[in-house]
């Protein structure tokens, strides 16, 4: 009996403490806060929307590579053969779902994507900081959105931050995913919510305004074939009269010295700050700068330029040409866009006997490297110069060409011709024809001709024999093409080549996604 008492009292007392260790570990969690309650500050908001525009200066060279190399504007470049193959392979349409500047851009796209999700989801419309971000998410959400559905054609809609159960999502509908892009553009534009600039000579504003939202919803509607619409929206922008083109000398219209002027539309803004100089860590300003090593007995910052660089996407001789054919050889735009080779050893600079590099003889001016956007603490691998993504006279460009076929032949004149007289060119009726040759040229390795190409079907006709030799230029001037050893057939601009294809990692890690045709 004693015995079974013990036993029962031991078996209450293992009840008890078991009972105990539970309340013990049921203690409510210290320093945990739901996602809400995090985005509860204007403070937390303003950080969350920082990481969207930190996301896209870090697209930047991914996103300046894939929309440049694959036009007809530029060579892959560099000093020799093989220097970049990556760069070889886009430029001559040899490249597969395996590359890198396509995975790149994907991804960056989608991290755009789920950040602005994220404000959306979880930052309560209760201040007017927090109604700003909200505004300025949807609009980052859409930018990414007109590039994605543009390159790629059906990406996965994603519209809120997924559960694991999510994470395959099939294909969009073309459809569906530009009117979710409408959808964002327009209620951010109506939202009130997104500052603009104070007058046409404010450079203070460096955040997302309504007229930079009202662009893209102009670019969308375009892109779409809504042209009366895509007008309606650009007039908007310039009815502001907050825009205007650059007065000054149009070659230094993209320096460092002339961030944020009159005519940017919106840049990805890089802080001048000599305690934190590694901030603005840069390639891409060291790709595309002039091919140095090969300028050392006369180097090229005799001409105010950088001292160093490596040479790539070097300018095509058909856009030298296409230049001459609308300006002629002493046009003013084409002298401060391009210079040919012979223009520069007369400014004092050429190549070292006996160098060569990939060039058809013509050097970028327009976007030239200068010694004061590159801070010698930063020992050349840092760039302060702001990125340009839209320029007002792109706009105006977009607007003929939606007027025109939206059928006010009047606006559609006299927006080119405000581009044209800038340029110092006489005025001409806005045709198609006149308007794809005006943005080939005053938009030269700006990110837009080769999504040009595109939606205008041109780009067969162009780029379809691009890959099959490259140009080596020797120090005395002379051009000599090489086969690059493509195979026939294997290169150049093909009907696959409308749509970019899916990254093959995405394909790998979802079944629910089908690649596009030809890949």
């Amino acid at each position: 009996m004693k015995r079974i008492t013990l036993i029962y009292l031991a078996a209450v007392a293992m009840v008890f403490t078991t009972l105990s260790c539970q309340d013990q570990l049921e203690i409510e969690q210290k320093g945990a806060i739901s996602l809400e309650e995090y985005y509860g500050s204007d403070e937390s908001a303003e950080g969350a929307v920082t990481a969207l525009y930190s996301e896209l200066i870090g697209l930047q060279y991914n996103y300046k590579f894939l929309k440049n190399i694959c036009s007809d504007d530029v060579w892959a470049g560099g000093a020799d053969r093989g220097d970049n193959n990556e760069l070889e392979k886009m430029n001559e349409f040899t490249f597969s779902a395996e590359h890198g500047f396509l995975s790149g851009c994907f991804q960056s796209y989608y991290n755009i994507i789920y950040n602005a999700n994220i404000v959306m989801q979880y930052i309560q419309p209760d201040t007017d900081v927090k109604k700003q971000m909200i505004a300025e998410a949807r609009v980052f959400r859409a930018f990414a959105y007109i590039d994605l559905i543009s390159l790629w054609g059906t990406p996965p809609l994603v519209d809120h931050p997924l559960e694991p159960s999510e994470y395959q999502m099939a294909n969009g509908d073309p459809t569906e995913l530009w009117a979710f892009v409408e959808q964002d553009l327009t209620e951010a534009i109506a939202s009130g919510n997104l500052v603009e600039k104070s007058g046409v000579n404010d450079k203070t504003v460096y955040r997302v305004t309504k007229q930079f939202a009202q662009t893209l919803l102009g670019k969308a509607y375009l892109y779409q074939e809504k042209y009366s619409e895509s007008a309606a929206a650009f007039e908007s922008v310039i009815n502001s009269n907050l825009y205007a083109l650059y007065d000054g000398e149009y070659e230094d219209i993209l320096l460092f010295s002339n961030k944020n002027n009159s005519e940017s539309m919106f840049e990805c803004n890089r802080v001048v700050d000599d305690n934190n100089i590694w901030n603005n860590f840069d390639f891409y300003h060291l790709m595309i700068h002039w091919r140095t090593d090969r300028f050392t007995n006369t180097p090229v910052t005799a001409l105010g330029l950088a001292d160093l660089g490596w040479g790539f996407c070097a300018p095509q001789k058909g856009l030298y040409e296409a230049f001459v054919a609308e300006e002629g050889a002493d046009g003013y735009r084409l002298n401060q866009s391009l210079k040919t080779y012979e223009q520069v050893q007369e400014m004092g600079v050429s190549l070292d006997a006996g160098k060569t590099i990939i060039n058809e003889g013509y050097f970028f001016w327009k976007n030239r490297i200068t010694k004061d956007g590159v801070p010698a603490a930063g020992y050349n691998y840092t760039w302060d110069n702001n990125v340009r993504l839209i320029r007002y006279a792109d706009v105006l460009l977009m607007a003929s060409e939606a007027n025109l076929l939206a059928g006010n032949q009047s606006k559609a004149d006299t927006y080119l011709n405000e581009v044209r007289t800038r340029a110092k060119l006489g005025n001409k009726t806005a045709t198609m024809d006149a308007i794809k040759t005006e943005r080939r040229l005053e938009l030269c390795f700006e990110d837009v001709r080769y999504q040009d190409l595109i939606r205008w079907g041109d780009a067969k006709s162009f780029l379809d024999g691009q890959g099959q030799t490259y140009p080596v230029m020797s120090s005395n001037g002379i051009i000599s093409y090489k086969s690059t050893g493509n195979s026939e057939g294997k290169y150049g601009f093909q009907d696959k080549n409308y749509l970019f294809p899916f990254p093959s990692t995405e394909i790998q890690l979802n079944k629910n996604i089908v690649q596009n045709s030809g890949w």
